[in-house]
């Protein structure tokens, strides 16, 4: 049986995920409140900033940039978009 847990993207219970996807407290925080569902989407759209914006993730500054775009991600609020990326049709 899946873990399920109280996703904070989606508001409702939802399979949790595995194991915490960070280290630390942050990762256990996500762990206790992000569904595997939310998770999924969160890693497709930072792929997507990274790419596009061409981010260096050995700076320090990306990397508190890409964690505020996650916890607004989750929090449902407007986060930056890859400028120039068109979905592809299917």
């Amino acid at each position: 049986m899946s873990r399920m847990v109280m996703c904070r993207k989606y508001k409702k219970e939802m399979e949790g995920l595995a194991v915490p996807p960070l280290p630390g407290a942050k990762g256990q925080t996500l762990f206790e409140t992000i569904s595997k569902q939310a998770w999924g989407e969160w890693m497709q759209h930072q792929t997507l900033i990274i790419n596009e914006k061409q981010l260096n993730l050995m700076d320090l500054g990306t990397r508190a940039y890409l964690s505020e775009q996650m916890d607004k991600f989750f929090d449902g609020d407007e986060v930056d978009q890859a400028e120039g990326y068109v979905p592809e049709e299917k």
